[in-house]
């Protein structure tokens, strides 16, 4: 299965954005669909995990900004990001942690918080 992201552009400070990630095929098997990051010279981190019972986990860092949603017949992944700092400054991945740990990614799409 493979995820292709969109969503992301430049926004100011304190903005708003929403991701999706359509993903190439059923993602109802993959129990944990996570939402990941990776700004310059950092490594890439989950930033929100979201089950497919409902339970969404977001990592310290966006905890209470960011939240997460997946739509299964739709073969879809939502991330909601508000409040957003230039901190966010990343590309943004979704993935199905497996295919992380092997290290298979999509393009990703870029997210630019600056005023």
């Amino acid at each position: 299965v493979q995820f292709v992201e969109s969503g992301g552009g430049l926004v100011q400070p304190g903005g708003s954005l929403r991701l999706s990630c359509v993903a190439s095929g059923n993602i109802d098997d993959f129990y944990i669909m996570g939402w990941y990051r990776q700004a310059p010279g950092k490594q890439r981190d989950m930033i929100v995990g979201i089950t497919s019972d409902g339970f969404i986990q977001p990592s310290n860092s966006v905890k209470g900004r960011f939240t997460g949603s997946r739509d299964d017949a739709k073969r879809t992944v939502y991330l909601q990001m508000d409040s957003l700092k230039p901190e966010d400054t990343a590309v943004y991945y979704c993935n199905e942690p497996q295919a992380a740990a092997n290290d298979f990614w999509g393009q990703g799409t870029q997210v630019t918080v600056s005023s």
